[in-house]
C-alpha cells in the first residue's frame, strides 16, 4: 500500500511540474573555454575581413602574439597578427585575431588596424606572397623545428617560442621562422621551415 502511495505522489509531482513549467526545461548550453589556435586557422579567420578591405590582398606577414591571459600550446597561440598587401591600393594593412580580450589593442575576434603605404622591392624587407603558398600550419612547423633542435632545447628548456611567417630575399619560398626568444632581434636561435613542404630550410644560430 505504501509503495502505491509513493508512486502516486511521484506521478502527481511530475504532472504538476510539467503543467507549471510548460514541459521539461531545457538545459542551457555552455560554451567550451577558449583555446589557443594555430597560425593557419587564425589567418583564415582574418582573411575574409582583409578581402573586404581589398579583393586583391596578398599575404605579407603572420606573427604569433603572447598575452598574459593564456599560454600557447606548441604551435597554437591565443592571438596572432596578420599583415596583408594590396597591389591596387599600394598599401599594407594589419589585423589581429584573438580568442580572448587583452591589453594593447588585442580584442576578441578580428580587429582591423590602419593601412600604411607599401611598395614591394622599394627597400622593403618583406615580399608579398600568394595565399595558396601557405600549406603547412604552425603546429606542424613547431614539430619539425623541435625534432631538429633537441640540443638547443636541452640547454634552454624554458625558452619562449615565437612564430613568424614571411617571405624575404633570404629564402626563395614562404617560410615559417620558429624563433626561440621573445622576438627575432632578441633571439640567438631560429629554425626556418618551408611553408609549402614542411622541410627545414635553415637553422640560424
Amino acid at each position: 500500500m505504501r509503495r502505491k502511495s509513493t508512486a502516486l505522489l511521484a506521478l502527481l509531482a511530475t504532472a504538476l511540474a510539467t503543467s507549471c513549467g510548460g514541459g521539461p526545461q531545457r538545459q542551457e548550453r555552455t560554451e567550451p573555454p577558449p583555446e589557443p589556435v594555430t597560425g593557419l586557422r587564425a589567418f583564415f579567420r582574418i582573411y575574409p575581413t582583409a578581402r573586404v578591405w581589398a579583393e586583391d590582398v596578398q599575404g605579407l606577414r603572420l606573427v604569433s602574439l603572447s598575452i598574459p591571459e593564456m599560454k600557447p600550446k606548441g604551435g597554437a597561440y591565443p592571438a596572432w597578427r596578420a599583415t596583408f598587401y594590396s597591389p591596387s591600393k599600394a598599401a599594407a594593412k594589419s589585423f589581429t585575431f584573438s580568442v580572448v580580450e587583452s591589453y594593447g589593442n588585442i580584442h576578441k575576434g578580428v580587429f582591423e588596424g590602419p593601412a600604411e603605404s607599401f611598395s614591394p622591392g622599394a627597400g622593403e624587407r618583406w615580399e608579398p606572397w600568394p595565399i595558396s603558398a601557405l600549406k603547412i600550419d604552425s603546429d606542424r612547423a613547431y614539430e619539425v623545428a623541435v625534432q631538429n633542435s633537441q640540443d638547443y632545447i636541452k640547454k634552454h628548456p624554458d625558452q619562449q617560442v615565437t612564430f613568424v611567417l614571411e617571405k624575404t630575399r633570404r629564402h626563395p619560398n614562404l617560410t615559417w621562422r620558429v624563433v626561440w626568444g621573445q622576438s627575432e632581434s632578441r633571439s640567438d636561435y631560429s629554425v626556418f621551415i618551408d611553408a609549402s613542404t614542411g622541410d627545414v630550410v635553415e637553422k640560424m644560430h
